[in-house]
């Protein structure tokens, strides 16, 4: 499937970026505007079922991911420097991340697991039947957000196919990447709604580096812009520079 991208900036390095689940390409607006001043081409996809791209029968992490790397192929000369996702984005970064080995790998606040138990059942509960919310209730769910993240959230609210939730159907591919091929940076809310202190650790073991923006709930970037920027731009500096005739990876 070849999903709508939202392409932007011109600089000699590219990001890619992947929203979360009721979510689109939109989200990014300020992340976007601060990589671009930093001198990077962002590409910022719209899963399917999200966004201005078109529906599917049927969803799935892997299918989002291939999506992505078909879509992708053509729009890049060379690996990524950077494949940033945020939450069901996250988990799906991971899996485009095996396939186009970017020079760097960012994940917010991602879906690598699930709530077991009755919590669990209640998760998928709360998704399949909650009605989309009004502005006033948005507002009061995220206190921090500006009036431009609410009035993007409304919208792709009205554009998100409910029928995504069936992705998340079989929770048993919500895991963290079993090998890292990039550096990682993994960036959390402080009450993080998927990644508990355990798998936190593990992710530690793993290799990759975990980091916390206090005050900040899953929507990291929306709760404390500054905050997520100063946290990837640390880090990102703290990396080696990338050969720029990297050749992008076979995209099947």
């Amino acid at each position: 499937m070849e999903l709508a991208v939202h392409a932007s900036g011109s600089g000699s390095r590219t990001a890619v970026l992947i929203h979360g689940i009721m979510s689109d390409s939109r989200a990014w607006h300020r992340v976007t505007a601060e990589l671009e001043r930093r001198g990077f081409r962002v590409l910022a996809v719209d899963l399917a079922g999200h966004g201005r791209s078109p529906r599917s029968h049927q969803y799935s992490p892997a299918a989002w991911a291939d999506d992505v790397v078909e879509t992708l192929g053509p729009l890049l000369d060379r690996a990524p420097d950077v494949v940033m996702g945020h939450s069901l984005g996250g988990l799906v970064a991971s899996i485009v991340a095996e396939r186009l080995a970017p020079r760097a790998a960012i994940y917010i606040d991602p879906a690598f697991a699930f709530p077991k138990g009755v919590r669990g059942w209640a998760f998928k509960a709360f998704f399949a039947m909650a009605p989309r919310p009004r502005r006033s209730a948005l507002v009061r769910m995220n206190p921090k957000w500006s009036a431009a993240d609410v009035d993007i959230e409304l919208a792709t609210l009205r554009d998100w196919d409910k029928r995504t939730i069936l992705g998340f159907a079989d929770t048993r591919p919500l895991v963290p990447p079993t090998r890292l091929v990039a550096p990682t940076l993994v960036v959390l809310a402080e009450k993080s709604l998927l990644i508990t202190a355990k798998v936190a650790a593990q992710l530690r073991r793993q290799g990759m580096t975990v980091t916390t923006v206090r005050g900040t709930g899953h929507t990291v970037f929306r709760d404390d812009h500054d905050g997520f920027m100063d946290a990837v731009s640390g880090w990102l500096r703290g990396l080696s520079p990338m050969p720029t005739q990297d050749a992008v990876p076979a995209l099947v």
